[in-house]
């Protein structure tokens, strides 16, 4: 929370820093704010860039690299080009979701096509630094990474997966006001017993609301044990019955 803050604050206090202060005369490139944010997903990486526009009152750009790779050379610059051109006549944050993908660890020249993309990774580094906004990379796998990138990043900021404390309060926000939920709900339990994340617990709890709706209209902890059971085989993980206490029978 606290580097997620001192990134807000260094976008509020750019100009003052860089144009009155005069550290904009110290660098060439490097002053815009390129952050990433490194996670499991379902750990609120992406929620995260959310709130930051939302607290500088800024758009944000979500960036769909499946489209902007292309097979063809010269065409994935051109599609950088005008993401960059877009963000910053737009003052927008730019978000690279699952940046690996993309941003990944420049491979060793074994043929034309390995050539070819260590030049795009190098336009792309030369763009980041030329951008004077703010842009987020996320990653499943922070290893993916290249240094290269890694050394042009203001923030690396890791995003853990909630511990007991955490997931309990996640569990306790999860049902909106009007959902009708059963007073007996262990959550306390769920917390203890199953490691998952703040997007598994979301997952859950919306697909135990439709089971209770189909079912007397009431959210108990039969419509979220047979939910967890449907996250756990969507996962591939295995649910054991000594997990759910009293409700593994």
């Amino acid at each position: 929370m606290t580097q997620l803050r001192d990134i807000c604050k260094e976008a509020e206090y750019r100009d003052l820093v860089h144009q009155k202060w005069g550290f904009a005369d110290k660098l060439s490139l490097g002053k815009g704010l390129n952050v990433l944010f490194s996670g499991s997903p379902g750990t609120g990486k992406t929620m995260a860039a959310e709130v930051i526009a939302h607290h500088l009152q800024l758009d944000l750009y979500k960036i769909d690299l499946s489209q902007i790779v292309s097979k063809y050379i010269g065409e994935t610059e051109k599609n950088l080009n005008r993401i960059f051109t877009a963000a910053t006549n737009s003052n927008a944050i730019l978000l690279f979701d699952e940046a690996d993908a993309l941003f990944g660890k420049r491979s060793e020249v074994q043929d034309a096509r390995d050539r070819y993309a260590n030049i795009e990774v190098g336009y792309l580094l030369q763009k980041m630094e030329e951008y004077e906004g703010i842009a987020i990379l996320t990653t499943n796998l922070r290893s993916n990474m290249d240094e290269a990138f890694e050394r042009r990043l203001r923030f690396i900021i890791e995003f853990p997966l909630p511990d007991a404390k955490n997931r309990l309060l996640i569990w306790q926000g999860i049902f909106p006001k009007n959902a009708p939920c059963h007073p007996n709900l262990d959550l306390l339990l769920l917390a203890e017993n199953f490691e998952i994340t703040g997007a598994n617990i979301r997952n859950i709890a919306l697909t135990a609301a439709f089971l209770a709706a189909d079912d007397g209209g009431i959210i108990e902890m039969v419509h979220l044990i047979r939910a967890i059971r449907r996250e756990y085989q969507k996962m591939g993980r295995v649910l054991r019955d000594k997990d759910l206490g009293q409700y593994g029978v």
